[in-house]
């Protein structure tokens, strides 16, 4: 009943479950011990500027005075988490062969437009001499008009995409729930693992942040709702580790429009920092089997919770560092005294979750079959989740990761030409087009298109890829999309050191879009 379309998307995304299911088998033998992984010794806190306190995107900035007030920071049988991780590489795989990269070459030296206009002769590196020919003004005019086409072109086909979406998230929860009492097995792990990372990626993530409020009549996927104010509805539209209140801030607000600067949360070299000797080779690698609950989970909620007391006027504790990652090693060691402590973090973020996830879920099955049934599918929750850390891993962290794309030093108005020029230069996608290749992804492989407009839909998306790139190539502008295992590359690289992304000159900014938070303007006149 729900159309030839589905019917046959469907039946591919159960063909190639199947067959990343075989090829994990094959490759069972390959890596285990992540389950018995302990949490290692915590990162220090690396110096950087401060970024100050969260707020409301609406409220983040203030326009400088003077262009000088800008700021510038093993279970024996047991399928190991490696196999099911080969699962999902093996879809991401197939998804991408149709996938290549546009880069720019021989550019024009004529006729500089840095600015918008003024001219310029600074020597720049080769590989930015777009940005002395780039009309950024003209640029941004079009790329603004574009945006605001898709918006008003949606409706209720783009909600009937939205439910169908969610069809195959519960149809990836039923197969998994349905199989799990199984002895450990990649069916059980791979279909588990893709209802988790879809509510995320694609429910919550595009949900929270309005992509459906003006298509949506019913209110069920409003953003002003949509996982929040009840643990009732955490639980029955988006349950994970993170507290979806506090990844509003830290996601929606500070990473959306603080994207590449210092202040952005989610950079991945300055984080990286923090990782001394050794740990730049073997921190990436764990951090990819633990991120949502050692990292993503405390850290947005840390950024909440600073929110909430700037809000309030409470100031922080002497030596605390707001703009430094608080993983959960550091919260146990007690980093955020004075913010929160571990018991409230455990009961009310991550605790109601691993309570639901590993004690709810299978203890039906404990009163079917008794203790093997359960275990059996307690197993298969652990590694799914394992699996789901990976694969979040692999196509979120590496989105704006890379020796292509930039860093900024300075905040910029939203909306403006900088602004979409920041979303393109610092993002990158992977394969584009098609549901099931969508689908794998999380949707996250427009990520480019979603930084320039947060708040259209997925189907939007799909429809304004092919035009916003085709606009970068008349203008010059670097549109980056690769295999996103080239691009897991370039942010292991990133990560360790190896590389580095490239700065975007600071005398090349185009003044009128200059914004500064309020909090930085008041440290720099105090400094």
């Amino acid at each position: 009943g729900a159309g030839p379309e589905l019917s046959q998307e469907m039946l591919q995304m159960v063909l190639a479950g199947l067959g990343f299911c075989c090829l994990a088998s094959a490759l069972g033998p390959f890596a285990s011990g992540a389950l018995t992984f302990a949490i290692g010794p915590p990162a220090s806190h690396g110096s950087r500027v401060a970024r100050g306190s969260p707020q409301v995107a609406g409220r983040l900035f203030q326009a400088p005075a003077a262009a000088g007030d800008l700021a510038t920071a093993g279970h024996d049988g047991m399928v190991p988490a490696g196999a099911c991780a080969a699962a999902v590489a093996c879809g991401l795989l197939l998804a991408a062969t149709r996938q290549g990269r546009s880069r720019r070459g021989g550019m024009k030296r004529l006729a500089p437009k840095a600015r918008g206009g003024e001219e310029h002769t600074k020597t720049l590196a080769p590989h930015d001499e777009w940005i002395r020919t780039l009309d950024l003004g003209a640029f941004g005019k079009e790329v603004n008009a574009l945006g605001q086409r898709l918006q008003s072109e949606q409706g209720p086909e783009d909600q009937a995409h939205l439910r169908k979406m969610v069809l195959w998230s519960r149809f990836c929860a039923v197969v998994g729930l349905a199989t799990m009492w199984l002895p450990p097995n990649p069916l059980s792990v791979v279909f588990l693992s893709l209802w988790t990372h879809s509510a995320w990626t694609m429910m919550g993530h595009h949900v929270q942040h309005g992509g459906y409020n003006r298509t949506d009549d019913t209110g069920r996927y409003s953003s002003r709702g949509f996982a929040q104010g009840s643990l009732r509805r955490r639980l029955f539209d988006w349950f994970d580790w993170m507290l979806p209140e506090a990844w509003n801030v830290e996601h929606n607000q500070l990473h959306h429009y603080r994207l590449g600067e210092d202040a952005d949360p989610d950079l991945l070299e300055r984080n990286a920092e923090t990782w001394k000797g050794s740990q730049r080779y073997t921190m990436p690698f764990l951090s990819m089997l633990l991120w949502k609950w050692a990292y993503y989970a405390p850290n947005t909620y840390k950024e909440m919770k600073v929110s909430e007391m700037a809000r309030k006027g409470k100031p922080l504790p002497d030596g605390f560092d707001p703009a430094a990652p608080l993983t959960l090693a550091e919260l146990m060691q007690g980093k955020a005294k004075g913010i929160f402590s571990l018991g409230e973090f455990l009961t009310r973020c991550i605790g109601p979750y691993f309570l639901w996830r590993f004690l709810a879920l299978p203890l039906p099955l404990a009163l079917i079959g008794g203790p093997p049934m359960f275990l059996n599918a307690l197993y298969n929750l652990l590694l799914a989740d394992v699996l789901s850390n990976i694969h979040g891993f692999i196509v979120i962290v590496t989105n704006h990761a890379g020796n292509d794309l930039y860093r900024f030093q300075a905040g910029c108005k939203p909306k403006s030409p900088t602004f979409y020029l920041r979303a393109i230069t610092s993002s990158a996608n992977f394969a584009t087009g098609g549901n099931v290749t969508d689908f794998l992804h999380g949707w996250l492989n427009y990520q480019i298109e979603h930084h320039c407009w947060p708040d259209l839909s997925m189907l939007s998306y799909q429809r304004g890829q092919p035009e916003l790139k085709a606009l970068c190539e008349k203008h010059g502008v670097p549109y980056v999309q690769e295999n996103v295992f080239v691009r897991l590359k370039k942010t292991m690289d990133i990560a360790m050191g190896h590389t580095k992304m490239r700065v975007y000159p600071a005398d090349l900014e185009r003044r009128e879009d200059a914004m500064v938070w309020n909090n930085e303007r008041v440290r720099a006149l105090v400094s």
